[in-house]
């Protein structure tokens, strides 16, 4: 009834593949990196860096080349701190920009190099902007919708009722 040493052995193996599988999978998906390449950092304050998390990517022309180490508030701005692989050089006239990765995805940073000396270890990257808040935005638009239709229909209302204005704008009796 007992299981063989061979069985035991095939079953045994196959557990630690699949704990070693599984171990590579949290490690993938979770963005960790067991072996982090050389890098420095550079700071960043923004005005709003609203979804940017730790650990969210940052990005020249596309190309992934660093990453977010931290977020603290600073003087009641957000102060990012940017790991940028040895060997990418960012200048001290760069703009940071947060973005977002399509309609609604991720947000990550984005940097524009300018004509400046290169930053060093430590070094800030003066230009930044702020993150686009799609809600803040959509607010705003019905906020706006909700003031003119107002104004509109106010301005409608008043005057003599003998004046008609054609679509010129002259005023005839």
């Amino acid at each position: 009834m007992y299981a063989s040493r061979t069985t035991q052995l095939i079953v045994g193996v196959f557990t630690l593949m699949g704990l070693l599988a599984l171990g590579f999978l949290s490690v993938r998906l979770g963005n960790v990196a067991l072996f982090p390449a050389p890098s420095y950092t550079v700071y960043a304050n923004f005005d709003n860096i609203a979804g940017l998390r730790n650990n969210d990517r940052v990005e020249i022309a596309g190309v992934n080349i660093g990453r977010v180490s931290a977020i603290t508030l600073e003087n009641n701005r957000a102060h990012v701190s940017l790991r940028i692989n040895q060997g990418v050089e960012v200048d001290s006239d760069a703009i940071a920009s947060v973005l977002t990765s399509g309609l609604i995805g991720d947000k990550f940073v984005s940097i524009q190099l300018g004509a400046g000396d290169d930053l060093k270890e430590g070094g800030t990257i003066r230009q930044t902007q702020s993150a686009f808040v799609l809600e803040n935005a959509i607010g705003s638009l019905i906020n706006n919708m909700g003031s003119s239709s107002k104004s509109s229909s106010s301005g409608s209302s008043g005057g003599d009722s003998g004046e008609l204005k054609s679509n010129t704008g002259a005023t005839k009796k």
